[in-house]
């Protein structure tokens, strides 16, 4: 029964050819290079044959037709080799511009995605798709080019000249060579399960290892380095079991085409040799010596590409199961697109939830029926025990998810019916999770706002109560950081992220326990500063310790996704209900 190739396959390798039909010119520059190389290589044998023709019998050597043909040869190698090294350079940049806007794509791709798949995958193994898998499929498309194209025209210029040379010789070694393009497909097609796993795995020990660079603290503090160190390496001896089948199984083909394509070399050797000893051919016109020479040497060319194209399944084969991977990446689900194309413009900070309803699963309701009206201006804390909801009020809130029922309005406009860009434009936040990009101090700083002056830089700094260290760092504010912040305290890396807010000067804030990993004596003078910047902004704070909220507006304890008590601290902890149990509790 023949086995059909399956739709994804297809699919890849249109996806794979679409990206390589952007450099057209590129494309048939190789192509022609290909034709001048073939061509080149299969007239050398010609005139190998006519040299042997022009010395065979005693005294009968033609020197000057040596002679002439020996400035031929010398030409046709030089042809060959410039034109071999030409189409190089032109299937390398074929294969590194297609890999270049591979990534790219994937890249901006990773911005499009919602944060559902963010938080759902691990970042190891999205960067191991975008990264080594890109990699891998590099490797494999260059050398998939650099065969295909001379081995094509090898084996068609081959199969003209055998056939004018002797018709009948020839199509035996058409009709026998194709035996070993089956031996390879059926290696290569039960090979294929096991590239699957091997890239799926190396992306699981990328994931891991990430993983364990960024917990190495907490690892070192638990003395878990002996716990990792036996995960790493069970990941890695399935990385090798899964490289070693991969590769064992797919290195049969080569030695497999080589013996079937040896055979029938050794066949026209021999009926070649019997018909010019002879005289007389048995299946066609007689050979000369050279004749032989040739048809030898075009049989040889001929089985080469089989033999060569054979020895790349591997990669061939490892660059498609990458390519996959990378293509799975560009079809997931994206963030869902705007509705509505309205710009908020400077929102006033007005901000309503109406008959709220949302879930990360459908199993497992959170939010139901949240309804809350917080004026322009008012301070909105937000606090309750972990998983009651509070981050994924923040979330709604910024449109990073979209309500499953009812609808968030910022003056009175839904989230829904303005694009995400106007909407996060007016909002500031500062997350516990500290985040600095590579760069220097001023450009971490100026994310939100890059026209920003020196002045103003420093103005927001002071305000921070970052100045101070800046200032102290080896190039101040044009000091490189790294993504992790350098040698800079968490303290100090979560003022950065205050300053880049103050900056900006947003109409909404979100302060996502903001001072967390600050000394209280610096959190004092953050809170000063605090005052000033919430002045007539209209903020959210989500807050563990209950001290530093007791001067908001009013106060939301969410149970369960619902706001279970909404008042001023000192109501609240008059009604001794759930505030004033996490008030007394944590203090």
């Amino acid at each position: 029964m023949k086995r059909k190739e399956s739709p994804r396959k297809r699919g890849t390798l249109k996806r794979i050819l679409r990206y390589v039909g952007r450099y057209p010119v590129a494309l048939v520059s190789s192509v022609l290079l290909a034709v001048v190389t073939v061509a080149a290589t299969l007239w050398i044998p010609v005139l190998f044959g006519d040299a042997i023709d022009c010395i065979v019998g005693a005294g009968k050597v033609d020197f000057d037709t040596l002679k002439t043909i020996f400035i031929k040869t010398a030409c046709a190698a030089l042809v060959a080799g410039v034109s071999q090294w030409l189409m190089s350079l032109c299937n390398n940049r074929i294969s590194c511009n297609v890999v270049r806007d591979i990534r790219k794509d994937a890249f901006a791709k990773l911005g499009a995605l919602p944060l559902q798949y963010i938080d759902t995958h691990s970042h190891g193994d999205t960067v191991s798709r975008v990264i080594a898998d890109a990699d891998q499929f590099s490797d494999g498309l260059l050398m998939g080019f650099t065969q295909f194209f001379t081995g094509l025209m090898t084996i068609l210029g081959t199969i003209g000249f055998m056939l004018l040379t002797n018709w009948k010789i020839g199509l035996i070694v058409v009709v026998l060579t194709p035996l070993s393009v089956f031996v390879a497909r059926f290696v290569a097609t039960h090979t294929h399960k096991f590239f699957v796993e091997q890239t799926g795995t190396r992306g699981e020990q990328t994931a891991f290892v990430e993983e364990a660079i960024a917990g190495l603290k907490t690892t070192q503090a638990f003395a878990h380095e002996d716990e990792n160190e036996e995960t790493f390496d069970k990941i890695n001896a399935r990385l090798e079991k899964a490289s070693l089948k991969a590769t064992f199984y797919s290195s049969l083909t080569n030695p497999s085409t080589r013996f079937i394509n040896n055979i029938v070399y050794a066949v026209v050797a021999l009926v070649g040799a019997i018909d010019v000893a002879n005289g007389t051919s048995v299946l066609g016109a007689a050979f000369t010596v050279g004749g032989l020479t040739k048809f030898l040497s075009y049989a040889n060319q001929y089985t080469k590409p089989f033999n060569e194209i054979s020895g790349v399944v591997t990669e061939l084969k490892s660059a498609f199961t990458c390519a996959e991977r990378i293509f799975e990446l560009l079809d997931a689900e994206e963030e869902s697109s705007d509705t509505g194309n309205a710009d908020l413009g400077n929102a006033e900070g007005r901000v309503d939830l109406q008959s709220v309803y949302f879930s990360y699963t459908k199993e497992r309701k959170l939010i139901e029926n949240l309804s809350l009206s917080v004026p322009r201006g008012r301070r909105v804390a937000i606090v309750g025990r972990t998983g009651s909801g509070k981050t994924t009020l923040i979330n709604l809130l910024m449109r990073f998810y979209d309500v499953t029922d009812g609808a968030v309005k910022i003056d009175g406009n839904d989230l829904r019916e303005i694009t995400r860009r106007s909407l996060r434009r007016n909002y500031g936040m500062v997350l516990q999770e500290t985040w600095l990009k590579k760069g220097t101090v001023r450009e971490n700083l100026c994310m939100g706002k890059p026209n920003a002056t020196d002045e103003e830089i420093v103005q927001a700094a002071k305000a921070a109560r970052a100045h101070g260290f800046i200032k102290r760092m080896e190039k101040g504010y044009d000091t490189e950081l790294s993504e992790e912040g350098g040698g800079l305290s968490e303290g100090q890396k979560q003022l950065l992220c205050i300053t880049r807010v103050m900056l900006c000067l947003p109409p909404m804030l979100i302060l996502d326990e903001a001072t967390s990993s600050i000394d209280t004596r610096t959190e004092r003078k953050i809170s000063e500063a605090f005052e000033t910047l919430m002045q007539g902004r209209t903020t959210f704070i989500v807050a563990h310790r209950l001290s530093t909220i007791v001067n908001a507006d009013t106060i939301l304890v969410m149970e369960n996704g619902s706001v279970v008590e909404q008042g001023a601290h000192e109501e609240l902890l008059q009604r001794n209900g759930a505030y004033a149990q996490l008030y007394y509790a944590k203090g």
